[in-house]
Parts: C-alpha cells; sequence; structure tokens
C-alpha cells in the first residue's frame, strides 16, 4: 500500500505566490528525501485542474502526514493536501 497526497490550490491564490514559494518547497523534499522520507515521486500536472494541481507518492501514512505538515506550500495556506490510500500493482 502506498499513499498519494493530492494538492488543490486554494481559491483565489495568485500564481506569482506559488513561484515565490517553490524554492523553499523544492528545499524542502530534497531534505526530506535526504533524511530518509518515504518519498517516491511528486509534481505537478500539466493539465489544469481544480481538483488536483500536483500529487506525491510517500511509503507510508506517516511520511505522507510528516510532509504535509511541514511543506512550505501547506503552511503558506496556498494549497489544500488530501491523503488517499493507493492499492498499486507494479509491472516490474
Amino acid at each position: 500500500m502506498e499513499f498519494v497526497v493530492m494538492y488543490s490550490l486554494r481559491e483565489g491564490v495568485d500564481r506569482s505566490r506559488i513561484l515565490e514559494t517553490y524554492p523553499r518547497h523544492k528545499a524542502f523534499y530534497e531534505a526530506f528525501r535526504a533524511d530518509g522520507g518515504g518519498l517516491v515521486a511528486l509534481g505537478s500536472f500539466q493539465t489544469p485542474d481544480p481538483a488536483a494541481g500536483s500529487m506525491g507518492i510517500f511509503t507510508s501514512r506517516e511520511d505522507a502526514e510528516h510532509f504535509i505538515a511541514g511543506d512550505p506550500f501547506v503552511i503558506q495556506g496556498l494549497a489544500d493536501p488530501r491523503i488517499l490510500e493507493w492499492n498499486v500493482v507494479r509491472f516490474e
């Protein structure tokens, strides 16, 4: 079981605030991963969707919750996260 965090941008958030906050978000996820956090992948969607601007995949709910708690996008009130359990099937 993996856990997906879906981020939706809060209504009325100006794109310039996202771009201004992104360097802190990037530094956060790089440090999270380097410290052993169970972050598998993350990224934004190229197709605009008000329900899901970006997502991250985590190996545990605890890691997903820990990530959300420290993510500058959430702390700055730019994005609303939700955690979904994902019953992934891999073909590797």
